[in-house]
């Protein structure tokens, strides 16, 4: 070719081809993947896959869904990518499945970083017959089971924030949360925060960070308002939801609930969510009505709880990045 030509010609670097992590721990990450089976294979839970396509995006406030679409034909349908297998697994509870897990592919979006990727792998349990406590209680032994933890701690939501915050959650106002924020050096606030919003910001910026560094901590009795999914009962005098998070080495690990069964209190739920969705100009999205309907078809008795299973492993291997323990970068 005239060198005159080639001079028009751009220079096409080499594409980066390779793995995030070397072969000897992916087999790790295999081993690690096995021995999660294995502890749900001796206490019966059964495996279940579910699908990753769902008509009905999550109405959460604090949660993106990824959206793609499928023509069929001629016609183009919007399907989103799961944020959790939940709906589904709650409609095979419904259905009688008994107690199940599931090990999947999950989707958030605007979700990056040392702990966060779009795309990462979910551990999903119900146990029938659980409540919060008694789901705490098996979480711990596999967190034991998997990482050689010591037995873990459980402080409620009131004392963890009186302690290491010096204000109660429950009758602070957004004032003293304000006040407390700034008093720690905490200057990420935007105008239209409420007081959860205060209060998940103390709670991931402040009080975070310093628990679980010897071993395991449970937070459970989280403020009526931050109830999600979970049921509500009397705590002294504050209404408080049965709800925990587990957290280790300053990293939040999974979120559990005794699991609401009222079909009508979830409906009004879903729609205090999208009213919040709305007011912060998100895209609003509808109740998914199949879950509903399980609800309403009867849900047994059950506690259920999501744990991060990269993150699980990058404590497992001391890693500083998740990435580091995936096969390769979501989109690579």
């Amino acid at each position: 070719m005239p060198a005159r030509f080639s001079r028009l010609i751009p220079e096409v670097s080499e594409p980066d081809w390779k793995p995030s992590a070397s072969p000897e721990l992916l087999a790790k990450r295999a081993k690690f993947l096995r021995a999660i089976r294995e502890f749900f294979y001796t206490r019966d839970v059964m495996e279940v896959d579910t699908p990753v396509l769902t008509h009905a995006a999550v109405t959460d406030p604090h949660i993106e869904s990824l959206q793609t679409q499928i023509n069929s034909g001629g016609k183009s349908e919007q399907f989103y990518l799961n944020t959790s297998p939940e709906f589904y697994m709650k409609r095979l509870l419904a259905a009688g499945s008994g107690s199940i897990y599931q090990l999947g592919k999950v989707f958030r979006n605007d979700e990056q970083g040392k702990l966060h990727s779009p795309e990462f792998t979910m551990l999903e349990w119900y146990r029938v017959g659980f409540d919060h406590h008694a789901l705490m209680s098996e979480v711990d032994q596999l967190m034991q089971f998997l990482l050689h933890t010591e037995t873990a701690d459980r402080m409620r939501f009131l004392d963890v924030f009186e302690q290491f915050a010096q204000v109660n959650p429950f009758t602070a106002t957004v004032s003293q949360l304000q006040a407390c924020a700034k008093l720690n050096g905490i200057d990420l606030s935007s105008p239209d925060m409420e007081k959860d919003d205060w209060l998940a910001l103390i709670l991931t910026h402040l009080i975070e960070p310093q628990l679980g560094q010897d071993r395991p901590v449970f937070i459970y009795d989280f403020p009526a308002s931050q109830a999600a999914l979970a049921r509500l009962h009397q705590q002294d005098t504050y209404i408080t939801a049965e709800r925990f998070e587990l957290y280790y080495r300053g990293i939040e690990l999974a979120n559990g609930y005794h699991e609401l069964s009222d079909s009508t209190e979830q409906r009004k739920r879903f729609e205090q969510d999208i009213q919040k969705r709305s007011d912060a100009g998100k895209p609003i999205y509808a109740c998914d009505e199949t879950v509903l309907a399980a609800l309403a078809a009867g849900l047994p008795d059950c506690a259920g709880v999501a744990a991060g299973v990269d993150r699980l492993f990058m404590l497992s291997e001391k890693l500083e990045h998740i990435q580091q323990g995936q096969s390769f970068i979501s989109g690579s």
